[in-house]
């Protein structure tokens, strides 16, 4: 695969994008991994606002890696805000939690997340998850964000 995907890693815990961004590395993902810490960045991103403006620095991301517990405006408010928005209605959303709780499962698929993972207690499992997201990029064919696109 030659096509380097983006992806959005929203997380409030500075050691867990960090942590992230070393899996990416060694688990060799073809990914531009953009970072934020809240959800409220997420939606500056997302909208292009503010410095987020700039596409070519800040390019709208193939995949979302979300936190569902962080300040300002959380995991549930961004999914809930994004699935609203005609223009990037099919951005694909993975919701990356430390949570267990089948209610916090429950409210992000009911709010469109695509899928919930719960975040890997070791290194070697956050780099085996990251390494299944490259895999899976591979074999996965992603929709234009919304029919305007195609």
């Amino acid at each position: 695969m030659n096509e380097t995907h983006t992806f959005l890693l929203v997380d409030d815990s500075d050691n867990d994008r960090f942590l992230t961004r070393i899996a990416f590395g060694k688990a060799g993902a073809p990914v531009l991994l953009q970072e934020l810490s809240d959800g409220e960045e997420a939606i500056a991103y997302l909208n292009g606002d503010g410095v987020y403006c700039d596409r070519r620095a800040y390019p709208l991301p193939t995949v979302m890696l979300l936190d569902l517990k962080m300040p300002k405006r959380n995991g549930f408010d961004v999914l809930s805000w994004v699935r609203s928005k005609k223009a990037i209605k099919r951005l694909v959303i993975v919701v990356v939690t430390a949570s267990v709780r089948s209610e916090d499962v429950n409210m992000s698929f009911d709010l469109g997340a695509n899928a919930f993972v719960v975040k890997p207690s070791t290194m070697d499992e956050l780099i085996a998850m990251i390494h299944s997201l490259g895999e899976w990029l591979k074999y996965n064919r992603f929709a234009p964000l919304t029919d305007d696109a195609e």
